[in-house]
Order: C-alpha cells, then structure tokens, then sequence
C-alpha cells in the first residue's frame, strides 16, 4: 500500500474483533512515531503500550467504569487489543532550544515562550504516522482523547507529573461491523475551501 492507498483508506475504527496483534506487525507502526518532523531533534515523545488484556481492561476500568459502559455507544472498541497513549515532555523542548544551537531563537527560558506550542505539533504529526503505518498493516486505529481522565491515567501508568498524554490509540483488527459517530456527518471540505494561493 503506498501512501496515497494508506490516506485514502484510513478511518476511525471504533470496534475491534478482540485478536491479538503480534510484535511484527505492532513494532513497525510505534516505530512511525519517530518518521513525523521533532522541532530541534528534540524527540520529547514516549509512547505507553498497552497490549496484554489485562493492562486493556484495567485501562478502561480507569476512563470507563462498569456503570457507564452499559450506555457506551461504541462496545467494540474495548475489544481493541492495544492502546497507545503518545505522552510529550514539553520541557524537553525549553531545554532543547536552551543550548547553544538554539538560543538565538528566545524560546529556551520558558513553555510561555513559545508562541506555537511545537509539542504538539510534533505529537500530533507522530500519531498520525502511526495512524497510517496501522492502515498500512491492515489494522484498524482509533485516536480518542483522554479528556478528564488524564490525571487518573498518569497516575495507574506512573507517567511522570510533568508529561502530558496527547489522547489514545486504539489499534487492532477491525470488526466487520462499525458504527460511525455523528461526527462522521461532517463531510470534508473540498481543497479550493481551504487552500489561499499567493494570500489569504
């Protein structure tokens, strides 16, 4: 599949058939996450792999207890056998942009300083390398945020206080059956909407 193949086929998979996904085909789509553009070189990126079922469940035991699960439009996604949280140390970058190579660009003191917050930028350019390497492979991805739950996330991972989860990837083979989210209504804008050429 080349990468025309992989944008045109990639969608939110929001339910799973539950098989597992082998290190061979896992490894190739984490490793993506390193492919996307790291301001600096900085590479402030962890990604927190969970892929047993009981690291999975214990996940959804933390975003998603029992009583509500029974009103979750989406039960198949807890069928994903692996989620991955991209966690970004935005300091990294303040560290980075410090040292002698960088300073003359002020950005070194503070995250303050930084009028376009490059972790995320970079993140999010990582998670969707993966996102495609997944369709790539076949498999199914989801990204979904964590929201409210991130302090209660760091803390049952032990993600370090000062990092941030950038949201979930839900990663598997899909179920034959999906349902969309209203969202999915929204159709994409057509290029000429979006594209100014020469100015605004």
């Amino acid at each position: 599949m080349n990468l025309d193949e992989a944008l045109a086929a990639r969608r939110s998979c929001r339910s799973y058939d539950g098989r597992p996904v082998e290190r061979e085909v896992l490894d190739p789509v984490l490793s993506a996450a390193l492919r996307g553009p790291s301001a600096g070189n900085t590479w402030a990126i962890d990604l927190v792999v969970l892929d047993t079922p009981d690291d999975v469940a214990a996940y959804w035991d933390v975003t998603l207890p029992a009583e509500r699960r029974a009103s979750f439009p989406w039960p198949g996604l807890l069928r994903a056998p692996v989620i991955v949280l991209p966690v970004v140390d935005a300091d990294a970058y303040v560290r980075r942009y410090g040292e002698t190579d960088k300073a003359h660009a002020g950005l070194g003191a503070a995250t303050d300083d930084w009028p376009v917050p490059y972790w995320w930028v970079d993140s999010g350019a990582a998670v969707m390398a993966m996102l495609l390497a997944a369709t790539a492979a076949g498999l199914g991805s989801l990204l979904f945020g964590v929201f409210a739950n991130e302090a209660a996330v760091r803390v049952h991972l032990d993600i370090p206080e000062d990092r941030r989860i950038v949201g979930a990837i839900a990663l598997g083979w899909a179920d034959t059956a999906q349902r969309g989210s209203i969202s999915a209504r929204r159709r994409r804008p057509p290029l000429d909407a979006i594209a100014h050429w020469g100015k605004w």
